[in-house]
């Protein structure tokens, strides 16, 4: 099987631990430069806290909106969207775990932040 590229996980809401509000400029700031230089990811993921950059108050919509438009698969977890009320993603499409597992055993490389 052809091995993707590579598969960026957003597993929290901003990027790091600490202070929420560096979290989610930190995180702006990561999806703003890949989408800058274009070292685009062939997929992301969204899973627990994750998805919460999916949702309609977020800051970084503007950067992920981007990516999906360059070619960037968004999937969110479904169980996680459900969790958190959020009904309609801004970007991407729901999935489940079975395609989380997938792209991860099917990636070259996984980021995680």
């Amino acid at each position: 099987m052809k091995k993707l590229s590579d598969l960026l996980q957003i597993t929290r809401y901003g990027m790091g631990s600490g202070d929420s509000d560096l979290a989610l400029q930190l995180l702006g700031n990561y999806l703003r430069i890949i989408n800058d230089d274009n070292r685009l990811p062939s997929f992301i993921v969204f899973y627990n806290e994750g998805v919460k950059v999916l949702n309609e108050d977020s800051p970084v919509k503007e950067q992920l909106i981007n990516l999906e438009i360059k070619g960037v698969k968004l999937i969110a977890c479904g169980t996680c969207l459900n969790h958190y009320q959020i009904n309609e993603p801004i970007a991407g499409i729901k999935g489940t775990m079975p395609d989380i597992i997938t792209l991860q055993s099917d990636a070259e490389k996984v980021i995680n932040l």
